[in-house]
Order: structure tokens, then sequence, then C-alpha cells
């Protein structure tokens, strides 16, 4: 063998080949989109692609931690969401009171549509064993049942958009918001108790958390106060997917003049301006982009293909229809509502978490019946 060949610390020529492939394809895409649109936004689509491998290559997620919980009592994956969350908490909810108007928080009333669309959310995402950004992660390493489902989230998230204003007209509370270093101090501790309630019902053998997730809850957060500094919002997924929509229905001529969503003058300055130019646009190519490259350098893109009856590929396409149709009555998902919006200091966050945990129960027994489990 020549010294070419020979491993070089433990790493083969192949697989620093493909490092080297990794590295340049994603410096090359943060710096093209900074040329094209600003550094801000070459910014943005790192801060995603960031999203991205640190959700696939630690497996860091939120549908299968709460599946694990539900099936195993296994708490790990839901303590490291956990973690994150309180991490973001401490530096955001302060930050957005201090800088009020220029950072925003995820926030959004409590009411009917929201509470509905949370459980419907909830149990579609274990039908497809994938939430917002599961799906969007899944999709990009290859697997099947997630490029099935994430054109139809879009097309949910877009027809949930385009008349959400008659589901919030049957009612809700207005918005509820923790500030300043108070509510800081006081979502960190909601989400201890929230923590040792897990704890409480864990299997004893099972209570324990990974290094590997407590490594990947800490990028997370980095990445989500990145993500709020860069944008001045929150980390969110579901308005990404409707607004591709929009532009394509915008541009065939469709007329989105009946959606009080679609016609707010903001949304129509995003439909018309350059994709390279949303954020939450941003930051979801990256989770794809950023997944597909950890997949690929860690060990390629094959997947076998599952072998499902006509009825598990339906389910999936109408599963991810209904997840994007019902994040957007419950103002986002896993990320956009629970993730952000508790940890900026919205209490339908809180609402969201408790009602889409119900409604992963209703998903997990639904899974098998509908020919995704053989």
């Amino acid at each position: 063998m020549s010294n070419l060949a020979k491993p070089i610390a433990g790493v083969t020529p192949r697989k620093l080949a493909t490092s080297v492939t990794v590295i340049f394809f994603a410096v090359f895409l943060c710096l093209s989109v900074s040329a094209i649109a600003g550094l801000r936004y070459g910014l943005m689509i790192a801060i995603g692609l960031g999203f991205g491998a640190t959700l696939e290559g630690l497996r860091f997620g939120f549908a299968g931690p709460w599946r694990a919980m539900i099936l195993r009592r296994d708490p790990a994956g839901i303590w490291a969401q956990l973690l994150a969350i309180g991490i973001v908490a401490l530096f955001a909810i302060p930050l957005i009171n201090t800088y009020s108007g220029e950072v925003n928080g995820a926030t959004a009333p409590i009411g009917y549509a929201m509470v509905l669309g949370a459980f419907v959310f909830g149990a579609a995402m274990q039908i497809v064993l994938g939430c917002g950004s599961g799906t969007l992660v899944n999709a990009g390493t290859g697997n099947l049942v997630s490029l099935i489902a994430l054109p139809f989230f879009a097309v949910g998230s877009f027809a949930g958009a385009f008349n959400l204003s008659w589901w919030i007209g049957l009612g809700a509370i207005p918005v509820q918001n923790l500030s300043g270093l108070e509510g800081a101090l006081a979502t960190i501790l909601a989400l201890l108790c929230v923590a040792s309630f897990l704890w409480w019902k864990a299997d004893p053998q099972l209570c324990r958390l990974p290094k590997r997730l407590i490594f990947a809850a800490l990028l997370v957060a980095i990445l989500a106060l990145f993500n709020l500094v860069v944008s001045g919002q929150p980390w969110g997924v579901v308005y990404g997917l409707g607004l591709w929509v929009a532009k394509g229905a915008f541009y065939s001529g469709i007329d989105l003049s009946g959606s009080v969503f679609w016609t707010a003058t903001g949304s129509v300055e995003r439909i018309q301006a350059s994709v390279l130019t949303d954020y939450t646009s941003l930051t979801n190519i990256g989770l794809i982009v950023g997944s597909f490259l950890a997949a690929f350098w860690r060990k390629g893109l094959s997947q076998p293909i599952p072998r499902l009856p006509m009825l598990g590929w339906a389910s999936a396409a109408v599963a991810g229809f209904l997840m994007g149709y019902a994040a957007r009555l419950a103002f986002g998902c896993n990320v956009g509502a629970f993730f952000s919006g508790i940890s900026t200091g919205s209490l339908h966050g809180w609402v969201w978490f408790a009602v889409a945990f119900m409604g992963s129960y209703l998903g997990i027994y639904l899974r098998p019946r509908l020919g995704l489990e053989l």
C-alpha cells in the first residue's frame, strides 16, 4: 500500500475526501447566498446548515423522543429538548425585553384553533415519525416517507394560513408572555418541574442523559440564539414551507385575495421577494442541506425503500398535509410553537406542548393501523 493510501490518524483517504467535499460545499453555499442576497442571509443559511447537521449528526429530534417516552418511558430525548429550551430562555427572554421591536418572540394567542391544531399536529407527526424540522431532516437524508410527506406539509401550511382568520374567529384569549429576567427564571423553573415529572414517570434504568444529547442541546441552543440575534426572530419552520407554495400559487396566476394572511403587507412582500431573503426559508433550506451533508459524511444516503401498502403511502401524504395545516392553526410546530414559544416567554408554547403530547398518543396508536409499521 502506498503512503497516500494509508489512513492518516485513523482517517481513511475516502473519509478525508468526503470531509473536504462536505466542507467545501457548505462554505460555497454560504458564500454564494452572501454574494447574492447579503451577509446576513449568508449567516442564516449557515445557521440552517448547523441545525441540519446537528439534528441529523447527533440524532437530536422531537417526535422520536416523545415516542420513546410514551412507549418505553425513556426521557433522555425530551430532557435534551428542555435543556436547549432553558439555555435559550435564559438569554432570549431578557434580550427581547431589552430590545423590544428589534428582537421578537414567538408569541401567539391561545384559542380553539391553536389547541385543535396542536393536537392534530401531535398525532400526525407520530404517523410520519417526524415533526416540522424532523420531516425536513429526514427528507434531506433520503427518507422516502418524509419525501412524500414534505410537499403535502408545505401545501397544508399554505392552506391553513389561507383561512387562518376564520379559525381565529372561533375565539382566543390575548397573547400572554413572560418577560425580563424574572420571566426567564420562571420558565427555567417550569422546565425543571417538567423534567422532574418525567424522571418520576421514567423507567429507572433509562434515567440518564447521554453526553451526545447534552452536546446536541448546547449546539441547538447556540444556533437558536444566533438565529434570534441575526434575524430578529426565533427559529421557525412552518411559515417558510407555506411561503414556497404561496410563491408558486402567485406566479401561477392563482388569486390569493381571499386570504387575509397571504394578502397582508408582510406576506405580499415576501411572496414577491427572493426566497433567499426570507429567514425561515433559508433555515429550512439549510436544514435539508445540512442533514444531507451530515448523512453523506457519515455513511452515505443509501436508505432501503420501505415495503409499505398503498394505505401506508397514502397515510404519509394525508398526515403530511394535516401536519402543515394544523401547524399553521397552532402558530407553529415543535420548533416554532414548542421550542421557540417557550424559550421566548410565550405561554402558548406550554399549552401547545401539553396538547400536542396528548395528540402523540393517538398518532402512535394509529401508525401501525395505517400501514406504516409492518
